[in-house]
């Protein structure tokens, strides 16, 4: 895959604020799976390769940045920053701000059911577009190019707030008002193992009150508890 004189990506380039040397790298970090199978291109020219690499890129970046604005955190504080940084909610809101959506490859039928703004697309193309940079120039660009798009997020991560341990919280309401904790249960994990999708029932008092959805099985956890809290809000 090559791009054409008048190159139709030269925009995002500069929404990235990112050049790169092989334009072959940002086409198949933009290229999504639905898209590579409605023109039948082999797997090697879809995103899912650099979306694999880009999550261990963005992982690396971050956990450097937060050690070098938090020199005296301790490690299971920096985890939580971490966590709070790098999910699907986090990562779709990035991808917005320099409208990643609009330069995706996809399938019609993607297109049509409003993929271009679905959180977990972005988030993987983002991670993607990160995972690129990285083949085409390293880590230290890789590095410049994640702080610059999520420097608002790295500034917010001190602030009070910002760390939302929902199963924390959930457990305090729950102990306070039933005077037991919260039970949560796998219901089941679907999809490829670099895109696993889990989904866990939580009950109190062996009731059900809610069901999250997550990419690992403490994110759905985190997203039960969450529902749960709102829930208390509603009824109490």
């Amino acid at each position: 895959m090559s791009f054409k004189r008048n190159d139709p990506l030269r925009p995002f380039e500069k929404l990235l604020g990112y050049r790169f040397k092989s334009k072959d790298h940002l086409r198949r970090a933009l290229t999504h799976k639905s898209y590579a199978n409605e023109k039948r291109l082999p797997a090697s020219e879809h995103n899912e390769r650099y979306e694999f690499l880009g999550d261990a890129v963005l992982e690396l970046a971050v956990s450097q940045l937060l050690m070098q604005r938090f020199p005296d955190a301790p490690e299971g504080e920096l985890s939580k920053l971490r966590a709070a940084l790098v999910n699907e909610e986090q990562l779709a809101g990035v991808a917005r701000t320099f409208r990643l959506g609009e330069f995706l490859f996809i399938g019609k039928g993607e297109d049509q059911t409003g993929g271009r703004d679905k959180p977990s697309l972005l988030s993987d193309a983002l991670e993607a577009v990160f995972g690129a940079v990285f083949c085409d120039r390293g880590f230290l660009k890789a590095r410049d190019v994640i702080e610059q798009h999520m420097a608002d997020l790295l500034d917010q991560a001190g602030g009070v707030g910002f760390v939302r341990d929902y199963k924390t919280k959930l457990q305090e309401e729950a102990q306070s008002r039933f005077r037991t904790v919260p039970r949560y249960r796998l219901v089941r994990e679907t999809g490829p193992d670099h895109r696993k999708q889990f989904e866990v029932s939580l009950s109190i008092n062996n009731e059900p009150w809610s069901v999250g959805f997550g990419a690992s099985k403490k994110a759905a956890e985190q997203d039960a508890a969450r529902q749960a809290l709102e829930k208390f809000q509603e009824f109490h």
